[in-house]
């Protein structure tokens, strides 16, 4: 966990290398860089003298090799030729829209700058009122680009399966190093487990089940203005069960007494474009609780951050609560596969 003076340190050595990452880039872009996010990465508003704005990603150490960022920039370009708003990268002086900022090996790491997007995040308070239908009609363009573009040569991203996500090895830590967990409680998300996976294996990776999406999209991920609505953060986006973007929007609120009502709102924007078949339907209380987990291992990896103290011992609680209405078939979006 960082005091407050390494805390100072760490943040003025990500705004040095965010303001390597910029020399790299046509004067034109030369500006103020100001942090809008420390999270994964380090995002970073940047605004010209001009009063033009634009985002600088600075991407974390250890996670995407180059080629994967390049396939995550070849997708958003070939999503736009689409017709979907998602977000346009920006070449440096070299021609290259991947940028690197620091020369020791130990600090190195990727940027990328993108132009601004307009926008707000959707207020989940009115998710019935078409937030949720939003974002399930957004999946589904998603989706159904996904399955009919043609991917170039030598495109790499992560694949986020059962083992991936909560495997020994999996991306974002492992589950057991979740904090609160008690044995009682490792024993019954052990159980869970067993029974998440063999449901998975039985629902299979088919073409039309499995392949690229965003996985992460959630309502802090859309950006909505006026009728407009904007997609980004593609950071994570990789292989994987095109229902788990359902499950990914209700990330850390999968407990909440109207979870039920937003997976419903999601389906019905979902439906305008694409009907996910039975089969789909009934799998989604495992994919939920599946991603539920998936977060708990991601809180393990982030001990001590103010995200993860913000969550405390309550949140753990409700995910055994979850792992134990999901064994009785009572988890959420249960009733969908009645």
């Amino acid at each position: 966990m960082y005091t407050g003076h390494n805390q100072r340190l760490e943040l003025e050595r990500l705004h040095a290398l965010a303001s390597l990452a910029i020399a790299g880039y046509p004067s034109a872009y030369n500006g103020q860089l100001t942090l809008l996010c420390l999270s994964e990465n380090a995002t970073y508003a940047l605004t010209t003298p001009a009063g033009q704005r634009y985002v600088l990603r600075l991407h974390r150490p250890n996670y995407h090799e180059h080629s994967a960022i390049a396939s995550e920039l070849a997708w958003l370009s070939a999503l736009q030729a689409d017709g979907l708003q998602v977000p346009v990268a920006i070449a440096g002086v070299n021609g290259e829209y991947i940028q690197q900022a620091g020369a020791n090996p130990a600090e190195r790491r990727w940027a990328v700058l993108f132009e601004w997007i307009d926008g707000s995040e959707p207020d989940p308070q009115q998710a019935l009122d078409g937030a949720f239908q939003r974002l399930g009609a957004i999946n589904a363009r998603l989706h159904r680009h996904a399955r009919n573009w043609q991917r170039p040569t030598g495109f790499q991203r992560l694949t986020w399966d059962h083992q991936s996500m909560l495997g020994a090895n999996g991306h974002w830590g492992r589950w057991q190093d979740a904090p609160y967990l008690d044995g009682p409680g490792c024993e019954l998300i052990s159980t869970t487990l067993v029974q998440v996976q063999q449901r998975m294996q039985a629902y299979g990776k088919g073409p039309q089940r499995f392949g690229l999406i965003h996985a992460d999209l959630r309502l802090a991920n859309l950006l909505v203005d006026d009728q407009q609505t904007r997609v980004i953060d593609f950071d994570d986006c990789g292989f994987g069960w095109y229902m788990h973007d359902l499950a990914a929007a209700l990330s850390f609120h999968e407990h909440h007494t109207d979870a039920p009502q937003w997976i419903d709102s999601w389906l019905q924007g979902y439906g305008r474009i694409a009907q996910p078949d039975q089969a789909d339907l009934q799998i989604l209380p495992t994919l939920i609780i599946q991603r539920r987990l998936q977060l708990l291992a991601w809180t393990g990896s982030h001990r001590g951050t103010p995200t993860v103290e913000g969550l405390g011992s309550t949140w753990v609680s409700w995910t055994l609560q979850l792992c134990r209405s999901y064994l009785q078939d009572r988890g959420v979006g249960s009733h969908l596969s009645a």
